[in-house]
C-alpha cells in the first residue's frame, strides 16, 4: 500500500472511533495535505487555527481563500490577551522570551480548546525537525489538566517532496511563502528562510535553541 492509500486508510479508522474529533491547522502544505484527506471523509470536522496576531498576511490570505473554496468549518482560537495589550504589557515578547510568547498566544488557548475533543489530527511529519524524528502515526496526547486524547498524524513518514506531489495530483494550491524559499512558516518575528538547507525548521526562532512552539511537548512526548 502506497502512503497516500495509508495516510487515507489511517484517517478513514481514526474518524470511525472518534466522537469529537478536531484538525490543528496551520496552512502549511503538509496541513493542506491532511485537510483535504480530512475533509473527504468528514466535511463539518472543526478545523483549529492558532490566530495568534503574527502570521505573515500572506497566511490570513490564504486560509481565507482556501475556506471560501472548500467552505470547512474554521475555528479561530485566540489568547485571551490582544497583540496590542501583550505588548503593552510585556514588550516585544517575540524577542524577549519568545517561549513565554508561544505559551500565551499558541499553547494556552490551544490546550483549553483540545479539552472538548478525543482526537486530534495534525500534519506532523517525522522529517520535519530532530525533535519529530520518532513521531508516531497514533499517540496519545495528555493535556495539563490530564485530559487525554487520541493525536493522529497521518503524514507521519513523508516527505515534503511526496506532500507537494499529493497537493500538485489534487490541484491543490499552497501558501506563496513556498516560493520565497520558507520551509516553514510560523509566526512572522519568529520565521526566516532557513538557516540550514536540510533543516525546514532551522529558520524558525532563528539563534533562540527553539525548535518547537510547546504544542508538541506535553505528555508521553515531553
Amino acid at each position: 500500500m502506497d502512503k497516500v492509500k495509508s495516510a487515507k486508510a489511517l484517517v478513514q479508522e481514526a474518524l470511525a472511533q472518534s466522537q469529537n474529533p478536531c484538525f490543528t491547522c496551520s496552512f502549511q502544505a503538509e496541513d493542506v495535505a491532511v485537510l483535504h484527506m480530512l475533509l473527504e471523509v468528514k466535511p463539518d470536522i472543526p478545523i483549529l487555527f492558532l490566530d495568534t496576531g503574527y502570521h505573515f498576511p500572506e497566511v490570513y490570505a490564504y486560509r481565507d481563500a482556501m475556506q471560501r473554496r472548500f467552505g470547512f468549518r474554521l475555528v479561530n482560537l485566540q489568547a485571551s490577551l490582544s497583540r496590542e495589550e501583550q505588548e503593552r504589557r510585556y514588550g516585544k515578547l517575540y524577542e524577549s522570551d519568545p517561549t513565554r510568547c508561544c505559551q500565551i498566544r499558541k499553547v494556552e488557548p490551544l490546550f483549553q480548546a483540545l479539552e472538548g475533543y478525543d482526537t486530534w489530527f495534525t500534519g506532523l511529519r517525522r522529517e520535519q525537525s530532530p525533535t519529530r524524528a520518532n513521531l508516531q502515526p497514533l499517540e496519545e496526547a495528555v493535556l495539563p489538566s490530564g485530559h487525554r486524547l487520541r493525536k493522529v498524524s497521518p503524514l507521519y513518514d513523508w516527505t515534503l517532496k511526496e506532500v507537494f506531489a499529493y497537493l500538485a495530483v489534487q490541484d491543490l494550491p499552497y501558501l506563496p511563502l513556498y516560493d520565497q524559499g520558507y520551509l516553514s512558516i510560523g509566526c512572522a518575528p519568529c520565521t526566516a528562510k532557513p538557516l540550514d538547507p536540510n533543516d525546514p525548521r532551522s529558520g524558525r526562532w532563528a539563534g533562540k535553541g527553539k525548535l518547537e512552539c510547546g504544542i508538541h511537548l506535553h505528555g508521553k512526548e515531553g
